[in-house]
């Protein structure tokens, strides 16, 4: 029987243990948060519970956190809700890219690091709103937090970090004014995210309703998913052992003709983007499939279709920007899955040219 292993983690990790376990009590909860009656109140003590573990988890005060649908609606809610222009990096995951169409766009370097010289010269036209991911989704760059937000600050703005590939695997980003986390990267579910804002004032609501999040954000919270996005932060992780896992899976595809894009800059521990030149990314997604391996080719949000990276593309690549996969681990992911994936990828290498 074919194995199937799954190496698509920054589009969706499992549940944990814990956060389905967490889910499936605050499931069976009968109240309403807003419901002043008894099951109303274990309801909500539950939300606020969560919240308090959220922002111990983040290094945020509880009421900084504003619980929503997911990342897209987190940064939606920074992104029309702070009253700035937008500018966003290059290689942005579409959520920011599509928020607005007057966004301003800050080229990156060949090494997928935002230009610091161009932002600043974008700034100097006046105050904006900078969103940049603190990881990136697609080849995992790290993006230098702290000088983005110093240079937003001195130009009168603020700073916007995407950090939905990044919560939990690396360092938060204490210069930022604003930070959206999506529950499903990080072992939570689907539907459930936060926005956490260093100044909920400099907010106005995008999404109006029943005053639910202090005002900020309308309608009947999601408590089943919050108690799991709660539970799933507060559960640690090895991903210095990922990382070294993944190291040692580039070293033998290299070794095999692969190009690792994004490889020059710091990067998170389990995202790789691997390039096969000459060889489409839609068919390598397909070919590993039939191989048992699941992976992708970029961000899991454009409706099942495999297209060019952009993020490759700003990046300057040319034609290998729609030449390459994305595989992410888990803690999870094993030795014994990083071989049957090296050695079908190395199987797929070397029949290059050859129909699917």
């Amino acid at each position: 029987m074919k194995s199937h292993i799954y190496l698509d983690h920054a589009a969706t990790t499992p549940a944990l243990p814990a956060a389905i376990a967490a889910l499936g009590a605050a499931a069976a909860l009968p109240g309403n948060p807003s419901s002043v009656h008894a099951a109303g109140r274990a309801a909500h003590g539950l939300l606020e519970s969560a919240r308090d573990a959220v922002a111990a988890a983040t290094g945020a005060a509880a009421e900084q956190i504003i619980f929503t649908s997911g990342g897209t609606e987190a940064l939606a809610l920074a992104i029309h809700g702070c009253g700035l222009p937008l500018i966003a990096g290059a290689t942005e995951h579409s959520a920011v890219l599509a928020a607005r169409a007057d966004a301003r766009i800050a080229p990156v370097r060949p090494s997928g690091l935002i230009d610091l010289d161009a932002l600043e010269r974008l700034l100097q036209s006046g105050p904006a709103l900078v969103a940049v991911q603190a990881g990136n989704n697609e080849t995992g760059v790290i993006q230098p937090l702290a000088e983005i937000a110093a240079l937003a600050h001195r130009h009168g703005g603020l700073l916007l970090a995407d950090c939905v590939q990044s919560a939990g695997k690396a360092a938060w980003p204490d210069a930022a004014d604003f930070i959206a986390i999506s529950g499903h990267k990080l072992g939570g579910t689907m539907g459930t995210g936060a926005l956490i804002a260093r100044d909920s004032a400099r907010l106005a609501p995008v999404q109006r309703g029943g005053g639910q999040e202090r005002g900020h954000r309308g309608g009947t919270p999601n408590l089943p998913g919050i108690a799991a996005l709660a539970a799933a932060l507060a559960v640690p992780h090895d991903w210095a052992a990922v990382a070294a896992r993944r190291a040692a899976l580039e070293q033998r595809l290299i070794a095999a003709g692969a190009i690792i894009h994004g490889a020059t800059a710091p990067r998170l521990p389990h995202i790789s983007s691997i390039g096969l030149p000459g060889v489409p990314a839609a068919t390598q997604v397909m070919r590993l499939d039939l191989a048992g391996v699941q992976v992708s080719a970029g961000a899991a949000c454009s409706s099942g279709k495999v297209k060019s990276s952009h993020v490759l593309a700003a990046m300057g690549l040319g034609a290998a920007a729609g030449e390459a996969i994305r595989v992410s681990l888990s803690p999870a992911t094993s030795n014994a899955d990083l071989a049957e994936f090296a050695a079908a990828w190395e199987a797929m290498a070397n029949r290059r040219g050859s129909p699917p």
